[in-house]
């Protein structure tokens, strides 16, 4: 199973207060919050702009290698991640992708545009079309 999961790094900045959050992995996502809560809702962001940056720059996502406090992006920006890098490798075109959804070609186009906001629903039902499954999961609010 992927997850787009990768440590984050929380120094406290003094003397003004709050959060500085950075990721050893992604170093493009950098944010702060004024609270440690604010600062992790601020990393989610942070590391689904970076990680939808790197793959409308076509580079793949970094392996993640360090360790600490383990931030996602939000799910929908996970979700579409997870489309376009199954897309990218299962080889199929944008019009086949289209054939097996019963859906006109601009709407896959779109479906694959990292900057282009999807349903969750168009989204599962695409992985579903490339022989996948997203899986959600819950855990604790920190």
């Amino acid at each position: 199973m992927k997850i787009y999961a990768y440590a984050a790094c929380f120094e406290p900045l003094a003397p003004e207060g709050g959060f500085l959050v950075t990721f050893e992995d992604v170093p493009e996502a950098i944010t702060q919050g004024e609270t440690l809560r604010d600062a992790r809702e601020m990393a989610a962001d942070a590391l689904g702009v970076a990680l939808l940056t790197y793959i409308e720059l076509g580079r793949p996502l970094p392996p993640a290698s360090a360790t600490g406090t383990f931030i996602t992006p939000d799910p929908d920006v996970a979700a579409k991640i997870a489309v376009i890098e199954t897309f990218r490798e299962s080889g199929m075109t944008r019009t086949q992708l289209a054939r097996q959804l019963g859906k006109d070609e601009k709407e896959v186009r779109r479906i694959l545009d990292p900057n282009h906001g999807t349903k969750l629903q168009s989204l599962t039902q695409a992985l579903s079309a490339m022989g996948k499954r997203l899986v959600i999961g819950l855990e604790a609010a920190e």
